[in-house]
């Protein structure tokens, strides 16, 4: 059966999920695939660009369903934390996508939601895109640390080595927190600046 575009992308997900983006390689993607990697350059012309339809298929939950009726920052919220869950469901998820400029279709579909429920809101539309790149890289900055830390295992440990000071409390507050609860306040204090920015923006 001939190889599929969509195949090479479910593929290179699996060897995600085994072996982390360290490990992914086209030499280990063919072997799983059961073809030489020529077979996949017919496909990508590079990594580059498999890891960016890897990061397009990683973001597809996001526009699955309807954004919930409401205010702007209701929808916003539920978006980042849309977001968060997707880069979740996958092993390094936030570093693949991180690292990728992506122009396809699920990308481009998020990005147009998200500018729509901003510009509807009263922003600019320039405006409107800094606000989602800088939300973006909020939510990415997150997962990326919070997935090392599930990678690390042993954060609690550490935290307990570290000298007795008002530091190393909250630290250790901080590693015992609920990673979920810890991006949704991190969230709120964004979105507050975007409402004094929006409140400014208005005529």
């Amino acid at each position: 059966m001939q190889l599929k575009r969509a195949d090479v992308v479910t593929g290179a997900l699996e060897l995600l999920g085994t072996e982390g983006l360290d490990g992914l390689t086209m030499r280990k993607l063919g072997s799983l695939l059961g073809v030489q990697a020529g077979g996949i350059y017919w496909h990508f012309t590079n990594k580059a660009a498999l890891l960016g339809a890897m990061a397009d298929r990683i973001v597809e939950p996001i526009g699955a369903t309807p954004f919930p009726e409401g205010a702007w920052d209701v929808q916003l919220t539920e978006l980042g934390h849309r977001y968060r869950r997707a880069l979740l469901a996958h092993r390094d998820g936030a570093r693949v996508v991180a690292g990728t400029y992506v122009v396809e279709p699920n990308t481009v579909r998020g990005g147009d939601a998200a500018l729509r429920i901003l510009t509807d809101a009263g922003f600019p539309l320039d405006r409107a895109a800094w606000v989602i790149v800088a939300a973006g890289n909020y939510v990415l900055g997150h997962t990326i640390e919070e997935q090392a830390q599930r990678a690390e295992g042993d954060w609690e440990r550490r935290g307990a080595q570290l000298p007795a000071t008002a530091m190393s409390h909250a630290m250790n507050d901080l590693i015992r927190a609920d990673p979920e609860e810890r991006f949704g306040y991190g969230l709120e204090l964004f979105l507050d600046g975007v409402r004094l920015r929006l409140r400014a923006a208005r005529p």
